[in-house]
């Protein structure tokens, strides 16, 4: 599931939940569906979950929040949904941080990514505890985790079980009933998690992104590795490295389109790499940008690359689309129904500014081409003269596996179309894609450093490809895809 994780522990007895909850509100973008806090105090986990945003909290309501959610050590999540159903009722049910507890063993856990081989794995939990009920993968996790624990495993045996076991992507934060508060990765590291502490040294955090530390004015000190568990004590973090995999394979999508500009990952901000992009596509579109008069950015995740093509080619970067700050759904999560109408609210255009222009249109990704479509539309109304798409990632490919709603090829326009039929689709002038390679150097990691999956269909996880291989087969062959592939019982070997 697409998700922002957070949790922190304090060594002298303060209430933590002020740190996460602005731990979330930093990371609300990764997740609008729904939010939850958990707090550990007096041998007890204290819930809080809801839908929808963060809230505020106002200063005269603390009082209250923190009898909610006494302690001082806590994990929180923001989730969207990508796994489970998706009505509200479901929704509630997977909100997360998730709570286990069997004979005496309890555990809490907070959840990013997604698990291919949920299928086997509910049947084997199910055996050892006959009530269970799934509701999202975080389930599937905490009650693997928890079943190892019963088997006097200790942290690092569980984690070990967990890693081993599970097939997807997942960045873990968790507090055993013992109030231990740890955090790990999957071996190939698809997902983001860093640590770092207040500048007293007495306050330790995990976070999805750093600038939920920088909300903290907590000090960053290191991204988990791949297959990596870090425990927390008053002298501060330790780490283990439980399995050593060759093939790290963090996911690309975080730098285009889903982390915040300011966060920073491999020692680069967002922003920075995302700059990089555009002047990657001046570099390999330079006829195109030579022919033009005026570049748009789709708002937000489209103005970094934007002041990059202006960068580096001089063109004007016209401001003139905007998007409603109140509008907050992700265009690609809606139901087709609702999307289209979605997408027009969401960003507005003041078309005068780009009558009898040849305007370049920057945008992070084209995943069903909905949002695109508008977008020309309405550039083609104000009477542009051409319009061009520069998409900063690569053509779309295959579905993801590993905690993005991109579940099955027919809803990828890229998985059906060349660049050139997709511009025809659409109605642009042109589609023009930033190339792996360029999208790779940007990055400042090399290529098997990343996972590309969804672009190049080199899966980092054995049942993953197997899963997508097979399916690509079917769909070629005229195979009707009925939702998520990966939660297809047929489909998952």
């Amino acid at each position: 599931m697409g998700c922002g994780i957070f949790g922190a522990i304090n060594y002298e007895n303060q209430h933590v939940f002020p740190y996460v909850y602005w731990g979330l509100r930093a990371q609300n973008h990764r997740g609008h569906q729904s939010h939850g806090f958990l707090t550990f105090n007096d041998n007890q986990f204290y819930v809080y979950r809801h839908l929808d945003l963060v809230p505020r909290v106002k200063t005269k309501a603390l009082n209250e929040w923190f009898g909610r959610l006494p302690g001082s050590v806590g994990i929180g999540n923001v989730r969207y949904t990508t796994s489970g159903k998706v009505d509200d009722a479901s929704i509630v049910e997977g909100t997360q941080p998730v709570v286990a507890e069997s004979e005496g063993v309890r555990l809490a856990l907070s959840f990013n990514g997604n698990i291919v081989n949920t299928s086997a794995l509910k049947k084997e939990i199910d055996k050892y505890f006959s009530g269970f009920v799934y509701h999202c993968d975080s389930d599937i996790v905490c009650y693997k985790m928890l079943l190892a624990l019963k088997e006097n495993k200790d942290l690092v045996g569980a984690a070990r079980v967990v890693m081993e076991s599970l097939d997807g992507a997942f960045s873990v934060t968790g507090i055993t009933g013992e109030g231990d508060f740890f955090a790990f990765k999957d071996s190939h590291g698809i997902k983001p998690l860093c640590a770092g502490h207040d500048p007293e040294g007495k306050t330790f955090a995990f976070s999805s992104e750093s600038v939920s530390l920088d909300m903290n004015s907590f000090v960053r000190d290191f991204e988990l590795n791949a297959g990596e568990l870090v425990t927390v004590s008053k002298e501060g973090f330790k780490r283990i490295q439980i399995i050593e995999n060759p093939r790290r394979a963090f996911c690309a999508f975080e730098y285009a389109y889903f982390a915040r500009p300011d966060s920073r990952f491999n020692g680069k901000y967002v922003y920075e790499i995302r700059e990089d992009f555009g002047r990657n596509l001046v570099k390999e579109f330079d006829g195109v940008v030579g022919a033009a008069d005026v570049v748009m950015s789709v708002p937000e995740t489209g103005d970094d690359s934007a002041m990059g093509i202006h960068d580096e080619s001089g063109l004007r970067w016209e401001r003139a689309s905007r998007r409603h700050r109140y509008v907050t759904e992700r265009a690609f999560i809606l139901l087709n129904a609702e999307r289209y109408s979605t997408i027009d609210k969401k960003i507005n255009i003041l078309g005068s500014k780009f009558a009898g222009k040849r305007v370049i249109v920057v945008d992070d990704s084209v995943v069903r081409g909905d949002t695109t479509k508008v977008i020309v539309e309405k550039l083609r109304k104000a009477g542009a003269s051409k319009v061009y798409i520069f998409v900063t990632f690569p053509r779309i490919i295959g579905p993801c596996f590993y905690g993005i709603d991109m579940s099955s090829y027919g809803e990828l326009i890229g998985s059906r179309y060349t660049a050139e039929e997709i511009a025809k689709l659409i109605g642009a002038d042109g589609v023009c894609y930033q190339s792996i390679e360029g999208l790779v150097s940007a990055s400042g990691q090399s290529k098997d450093e990343l996972c590309l999956a969804c672009v190049n269909g080199e899966y980092p996880t054995p049942c993953a490809q197997r899963v997508a291989d097979l399916m690509k087969k079917r769909f070629d062959a005229g195979y009707k895809e009925n939702g998520r592939i990966y939660e297809s019982e047929d489909a998952v070997p």
